[in-house]
Parts: C-alpha cells; structure tokens; sequence
C-alpha cells in the first residue's frame, strides 16, 4: 500500500510540474532503457572488450572528462582495444602502435562523419556545414590548398602581421592576460583575415561578435546537443541561434560583396571568381573559420605560455627571428620604422624553410597541448584492428595521448623539450598534423600564423609566466587534456606579464 501511494504522489508531483518535467522525465527513462538494452547485446567472439557500466553512464565522462575516461576504459578492461555505446552508437577505442597505423590508413573509416556525430560542436545548417555532398566537401578542401599558394599565402603576410600589431599596440606597454583570452582572441582575427573577407576582417566589432557566437557554440556542445540534437534543450536553442547568426554575418558580407561589383584580393573573391555555388563559399567559411581558430589558436596560447616558463627557448626562438631580419638586412634598417614592417618584408620561403627553432616548438607544443581524440566512422565493410571486430556503421576513436604522452615513445612525456625525439622509429610515432590519409590541410597556413604571432611577440615584448597570486611560475602549467578544445588549465591559475621591449610594433 505505501508502495502505490508513494508512485501516486510521484505521479502528481509530475503532473503538477508540467509538460517540460514530464517530457525531461520521459527522455531519461528512454536513455536508460536504451542503455540497458544495449549494455545487454551479447557480443561475438573477437569484439573488444565492453565497459564494465551501463552505456548510460558513459556519456557524461565521454564529453567533460574524455582524457580520464579513455585511460579509466583500458585500466578498467586490461585490453588495448574497448568498446561502449553512447545510446545507439557503437564506439570502440583503440591504442598502440599496429591500431594506430590501420586507424590512420583504413580506406572505410570515414572522418566527416565520426566528427559530425562525436562533437558536435560546430555551427549545422543543413546542406551548408552538414549533410553536404561528397562532391562539395571536395570542392571544400581544394579550394583551402587554393589559399595557400605561394602567392595567395605571401599575400596574406602583410595583413596578418597588421592585425597582429594592431591588438599587441592595444595590451598597453606592460600588464597581465590570460593567453586563451588574448592569444586566442588574435589567431581568431587571422583566422577570418586569411579565409573570409575584408567585409568581415576588416570590422573589428563584427570579427568580435562572430567570435562570441563561436564561443557559444563551444559552450552550448553538451551530450544532449550532440547525441539528441531533435531534443530542444536551452543549450541547443542557444546553439541554433548563434548559428543563425554566424550564417547571417557570412551571408551578408557576400552579398555585399556581390552587390558592390568591387574586386577584392581576398579568399571570398577567390571562392566567387571561382564560381563556386553559394552553398560551397557559405560552408567554407562558416566550418573551417571555427576549425582553423581552434587549433591554431589552442597552439599558439601554449607556445606563448611554453616560451614564457622557458627563457633558454624564448631567447633561442627570439634569435633565430633576429637573424631572419638580419639576413634579409632589414633589423635596425632606419627606412622602415615597425616591426611589423620588417616582418612583412621576409619572404614566405624564408618563414617556411629557415626557422628551425620556431618548427621545433610547433613540433613539441602540439604533441603535449593539442588534446585531440581522432574520430572515425566505419562506412563498411566489417573490418578488424588487432584483431578486433569493427562492425560497419560502428564508431572509432585513437587518442592522441597514446602515442604523445606515451613513456615509451617519449621520455619524460610532460616535459616540454623541442629538442626531443622519439624513443623508437616508426611513421606513426608523431601525428600532431594528423597522420596517413588524414593530415590537417590547413597546417601550411597554421605555421604561417603561428611563427607570425610568436615572432611579433617575442621581438615586441619581454615576458613570463606567473602564478594565481601574480608570483614568477617555476615552470609551466600542464596541459588540461580532459578540455578537448584548448587543453586549458583551472581559470585564474596562471597569467601571462609583459612589459614592451622598446621596440615599435
């Protein structure tokens, strides 16, 4: 009798509380059947090991503390291959050296789509960033090689550098920042400078509020978001409407740009001179502005921070841009005033192929600051890794850490040594750009904009890193690889102190 009553009152309770508690209600009830269904499915001989836990208690680790939960999943079942499902979707993660060579090289998984469905978190119009044609997609990538040519990339020196200027001069002659606020908020505006439009670039209030809708966006890719995007959360609301906003700035400037008959020398009148359909120019700009800003602005934060805890580096990376303007007789040259100026002058081959210190860094910084967990879908057939079972339709994820945080590849993995090399030889033991058939095809513009912003800065200011209560740091944070967008440490843990060097920007 109790039993009865106490479901009653819950009944009420619920009724009372209306439709929004009762749909909620109703969601949870159905993960959780989903989950134990699931959790219930008998496996063949040769699947990975399952999760000791019901599938419905590994979504929330997956998406907020994915570094943890990877390594908790292979201590937990003693194999170097697991799987669990989040909801309908089978995901099996996969480690060591022979899985990561057939990950990176298998012809059936498919990046597009394990990205679409494990994060979620990039702005979806349909037909636009989604949902888009092979065909398109194509057209997408060729058209980013198209941007760095030599010519199209040499162009863009000038006006990144000018931009990197401008928001140096406004930081003031000394103080504090927070590198993933300052650093990052600068690659964002290279960003847009080198794959939208002067339109946009070129209006920084609007450069401001696009960055502001991406940053909702980040915020906005919950569990929810990502695996329920039908389920109509605030999150997912904010979500849509920040994507609204960002397709409206793009959309606007194009037709500006249209409207005006004026030729521009930018990527957009590269994208419209091309004649590309408004679908292409529209996705283009709106997924890989996000995807280029995070990564590179993620580097560029820690290099900044690496160099600020490690003077013998930031002296030797300093150095080696000194005898760039050196060689190009240009350092100290009285006709040209900034730094800015003497930077721009420096060929592009000279940026690529004679900065072996600065590569180095890059080199190191995205193997211990770059939290990346590769994502792929299995398209068909049914394949194996190890030996392991990979159904078709089924998801599968390598982590980064496995082979840059690995001991046994990289000694000491935490410490930061641009100087390292690996342990062992193989093809694989590096894949900060990706590695097979899936490198980053945006990296030669990511180096540009890196050596840029680093070597601006180091010429430009003194620095180094200091602790929550403002004292010189001993060394470095580490990297946060549960943040899979940044790597950032705790807020308020650390900052960056500058002070200028004399020199005009």
């Amino acid at each position: 009798m109790p039993y009865s009553v106490g479901l009653q009152a819950a009944g009420a309770a619920l009724l009372s509380a209306g439709l929004p508690v009762l749909f909620t209600t109703a969601i949870i009830v159905l993960l959780v059947i989903i989950s134990i269904t699931s959790s219930l499915q008998k496996d063949v001989a040769d699947a990975p090991a399952r999760l000791p836990i019901y599938s419905f208690f590994t979504i929330i680790p997956f998406f907020r503390r994915r570094f943890d939960f990877l390594n908790w999943g292979f201590q937990a079942t003693g194999q170097s291959a697991f799987q669990f499902d989040l909801l309908r979707n089978k995901v099996v993660v996969v480690s060591g050296e022979s899985a990561r060579q057939a990950f990176f090289t298998a012809k059936g998984l498919d990046l597009t789509e394990g990205f679409k469905i494990l994060s979620g978190a990039i702005p979806m119009v349909r037909g636009v960033t989604s949902d888009l044609q092979t065909k398109r997609i194509s057209l997408i990538h060729k058209r980013l090689a198209a941007v760095q040519k030599n010519e199209q990339l040499s162009m863009l020196i000038r006006p990144m550098l000018e931009d990197s200027r401008r928001l140096m001069d406004s930081w003031g002659n000394s103080g504090c920042f927070d590198p993933f606020d300052n650093i990052y908020e600068l690659v964002f505006q290279l960003t847009v400078r080198s794959l939208s439009c002067t339109e946009i670039s070129d209006d920084p209030c609007l450069v401001s509020r696009l960055k502001k809708l991406y940053d909702t966006l980040d915020v906005g890719t919950t569990p929810a978001t990502v695996l329920l995007p039908w389920l109509p959360t605030p999150a997912m609301v904010k979500k849509l409407w920040a994507t609204k906003e960002i397709y409206d700035i793009v959309v606007a400037a194009i037709t500006a740009r249209e409207q005006s008959g004026v030729s521009k020398n930018d990527t957009l009148q590269m994208l419209l001179d091309s004649g590309d359909e408004k679908l292409v120019v529209v996705g283009f700009i709106m997924g890989l502005l996000i995807a280029g800003a995070r990564a590179t602005g993620t580097t560029a934060c820690w290099m900044l921070t690496f160099l600020g805890g490690h003077s013998e580096w930031r002296d030797k990376a300093k150095a080696e841009v000194e005898g760039l303007l050196a060689s190009q007789h240009l350092f100290q040259n009285s006709t040209i005033d900034s730094l800015s100026s003497q930077m721009a002058a420096i060929p592009l081959e000279t940026w690529e192929n004679e900065t072996p210190v600065l590569d180095s860094i890059i080199r190191e910084t995205l193997r211990i600051a770059q939290p990346h967990t590769a994502m792929r879908r299995n398209l068909g057939p049914e394949m194996h890794i190890d030996g392991k079972l990979i159904p078709s339709g089924s998801y599968v994820v390598y982590p980064f850490s496995d082979v840059h945080l690995n001991p046994d590849i990289y000694h000491d993995p935490w410490k930061f040594d641009p100087n390292r090399q690996p342990e062992t030889k193989s093809a694989y033991n590096y894949v900060g750009w990706g590695g097979g058939k899936t490198t980053c095809l945006g990296q030669r513009l990511a180096r540009v904009e890196l050596k840029i912003v680093t070597a601006l800065f180091l010429l430009g200011f003194r620095h180094c890193i200091v602790d929550g209560s403002g004292k010189v740091a001993r060394e470095p944070p580490l990297p946060n690889w549960n943040d899979i967008l940044l790597c950032r440490p705790p807020q308020g843990s650390f900052r960056v102190r500058y002070e200028r060097s004399g020199a005009v920007l």
